[in-house]
């Protein structure tokens, strides 16, 4: 009679949402040999990009299409230049690279979600899934809101207090680097509502809280802008606002999220 009891009780454990992933345990090293085989598939997305990419358009035409709004906004016949021998070629070789490695992204995410899914709970691919999708667009969303705004009211604002003595004429290098380091502030910024969508989720922060928390953030905010921003009150603003308005974003989508991605016990 216990016996059967003790049959009954395991039968009904296996049915409980806990024992979802019984069975689909692997060897440590069949994992290596997924994960090598999953990185190998995202190494080479990225190289076929980036051999694309220098067949058409090129490294030059793409250093082109990043340096325009700068070039735009340079007084008629100044260009940038390049102050090392080997800078004309590192240069348009590195942003081919980096393009190369934003176009291949979704592929290489791809990969990262496929090797870690097996492990998951359904009710945690419901979390995980929607915020790799959501922080990779919001992250090319910042990124297109840094090149197509940002760049061409910047430059025209720092060209507008240039004394007329002087000719600017930015290094190429120089140039990357400060690009680079706005799309990293702007792409980061702009992850704003995946931060709090996390943090409600996980419980460390109740929606109340963050609602409360607005006025704070609006202050983080501005002093996060004028630390990675350059001192000018235009970036600044660019940064600063989008952040704010995000943030509010962000506590709309946790109340949402909340109520999607709870577990079978949290219902």
């Amino acid at each position: 009679m216990s016996d059967s009891n003790s049959s009954k009780s395991s039968s009904h454990d296996k049915s409980t949402p806990e024992d979802e992933l019984a069975g689909t345990e692997q060897p440590f090293v069949q994992h290596l040999v997924e994960l090598r085989d999953r990185l190998v598939k995202a190494v080479a997305a990225i190289a076929v990009m980036a051999v694309v990419l220098s067949i058409y358009p090129g490294p030059s035409e793409l250093y082109d299409l990043l340096a325009a709004p700068l070039v735009a906004n340079l007084p008629a016949g100044t260009t940038l230049i390049a102050t090392s021998v080997i800078s004309p070629f590192m240069v348009p070789l590195k942003i081919m690279l980096m393009a190369a490695f934003l176009l291949a992204l979704p592929i290489v995410l791809y990969q990262i979600w496929a090797f870690v899914a097996p492990g998951l709970y359904s009710h945690e691919k419901r979390l995980v899934l929607p915020l790799v999708i959501s922080s990779t667009l919001l992250f090319f969303l910042g990124v297109a809101f840094c090149y197509f705004f940002v760049f061409g009211r910047v430059f025209k604002f720092i060209q507008s207090f240039a004394p007329k003595s002087i000719t600017a004429a930015p290094d190429i290098e120089a140039y990357l680097s400060f690009v680079l380091t706005m799309f990293l502030a702007f792409g980061m910024a702009f992850e704003v509502p995946i931060v709090v969508v996390v943090l409600a989720r996980m419980g460390i922060f109740s929606i109340e809280k963050l609602k409360s928390f607005r006025s704070y953030f609006v202050v983080l905010a501005f002093i996060v802008a004028a630390i990675v921003t350059p001192p000018d009150v235009v970036s600044q603003l660019a940064l600063a606002i989008p952040m704010c308005l995000l943030y509010e974003v962000g506590i709309w989508a946790a109340q949402i999220f909340i109520k999607t991605t709870q577990a079978p016990s949290e219902d």
